[in-house]
C-alpha cells in the first residue's frame, strides 16, 4: 500500500513540476514579448550610440570636415589629460558639488520631517506646493529665477533691502553665482521630498513609542530613529544627485551662456563638452570627454556603494 502511495506521489510531483515549468516558460516568453519594445529601443538608441561614440573618441572626426576623418588612436585621450581647460572644468564641477550636494541632500530631509508633523495644518496643500516646481520645464524655471535674482528688480533683493540688507548681484559675480545656482536647484527637489517623506511615514510607529517611553526628546528621536531608518533613501538621493551634478549643464547654459561667465565660474565640465562637440564640431574630442565623464561617474558610484555598508541601514537584512 505504501509503495503504491509513493509511486502515486512521485507521479503527481513530476506532473506538477512539468506543469510549472511549462507555465514558467510561457510567462518568461510573454515577459520577453512585453519587454521587447524597451530592449529594441535600448539597443538602437542607447547601446549602438555608445559604441559609435567610443569609436568616434578614437578618431579625428569633425562635423565640418567629415571627409578628413582619420584614425587617431589615443590622441584624443592624451589631449584630454593635457588640456588646461579640462582641469578648470573639473575644478569648477567639483567645487560646485561640494557646495550643492550636502545642501541638496539635507533640505529634503528637513522639509519631509516638517511635513510629517501631526499637528501641521494644510499638509496636503503644502506637499503639492513644494512639488509643483518640479513639473515646471527647467528652461522656464531658469528664466523665472533670472528675474527673481535680478540685482535691481528681483524679489530676493527687494526682500533683503526691505530689512536693511543690500542685495548682491547674484548672477554676475563670482562670489554669488554658486548660491544662485544652489537656490535654483533647491527649488526643484520635489521628487526627493516625496521619496523622503514616504520613507519617514513608513517607519514603524512602535519605534517612536518606545523612544517616548524611554524619555527621548524630539531631536534625539529624529537623530537615533528617523535618520538611521531613512538612510537607504538618503543613499539613493546621494547617488542620483552626484551623477546629476557631474552632468550639470542646462541651468548655467541658459542662465549665463556657453562661455563660463562670470570669470569661468560656470565653466562646468558639461559646458566644455558641449563647446567641444557642438560649438567646435570636434566630435572626436567630445566623445572622449563623454566617455571620461561616464567612467568617472562609474567610479563615484562604485565608491558610494562601497561605503554604504558602514552607514546605510536596511531593515530587511536584520529580519
Amino acid at each position: 500500500m505504501s509503495t503504491m502511495f509513493s509511486e502515486f506521489t512521485l507521479k503527481n510531483l513530476k506532473f506538477t513540476r512539468e506543469k510549472l515549468s511549462k507555465l514558467a516558460r510561457r510567462e518568461a516568453n510573454w515577459g520577453l514579448v512585453f519587454l521587447s519594445p524597451w530592449i529594441i529601443g535600448f539597443f538602437l538608441w542607447k547601446f549602438l550610440p555608445m559604441v559609435a561614440s567610443l569609436v568616434f573618441s578614437l578618431t579625428s572626426f569633425n562635423l565640418l570636415h567629415r571627409e578628413d576623418i582619420q584614425w587617431a588612436g589615443l590622441e584624443n585621450y592624451q589631449h584630454f589629460f593635457s588640456d588646461p581647460l579640462v582641469g578648470v572644468a573639473v575644478k569648477v564641477s567639483l567645487t560646485f558639488a561640494l557646495i550643492a550636494l550636502p545642501i541638496g541632500i539635507i533640505q529634503p530631509i528637513l522639509m519631509a520631517a516638517l511635513l510629517n508633523q501631526k499637528n501641521l495644518k494644510m499638509k496636503r496643500i503644502l506637499i503639492t506646493l513644494f512639488y509643483m516646481p518640479k513639473i515646471v520645464p527647467l528652461v522656464s524655471a531658469v528664466y523665472i529665477w533670472q528675474g527673481v535674482l535680478n540685482a535691481r528688480t528681483g524679489w530676493v533683493n527687494i526682500a533683503l533691502e526691505s530689512i536693511g540688507i543690500p542685495g548682491p548681484d547674484w548672477i554676475n559675480t563670482v562670489t554669488w553665482i554658486y548660491p544662485a545656482l544652489v537656490m535654483i536647484g533647491l527649488w526643484g527637489v520635489g521628487d526627493m521630498l516625496l521619496y523622503t517623506l514616504a520613507t519617514i511615514q513608513g517607519i514603524p510607529t512602535e519605534l517612536y513609542e518606545a523612544a517616548r517611553v524611554d524619555g527621548a526628546g524630539s531631536f534625539a528621536t529624529f537623530r537615533h530613529i528617523t535618520i538611521p531608518m531613512i538612510t537607504p533613501i538618503i543613499f539613493y538621493n546621494m547617488v542620483l544627485s552626484s551623477i546629476g551634478i557631474l552632468m550639470y549643464f542646462l541651468v548655467p547654459f541658459v542662465l549665463k551662456g556657453p562661455n563660463g561667465d562670470p570669470g569661468n565660474a560656470t565653466w562646468f565640465y558639461g559646458m566644455y563638452l558641449y563647446k567641444e562637440a557642438f560649438a567646435y564640431s570636434d566630435m572626436g574630442m567630445g566623445a572622449t570627454m563623454a566617455w571620461m565623464l561616464f567612467l568617472f561617474a562609474i567610479l563615484v558610484t562604485v565608491i558610494l556603494f562601497s561605503t554604504q555598508k558602514y552607514w546605510v541601514y536596511y531593515a530587511a537584512e536584520e529580519a
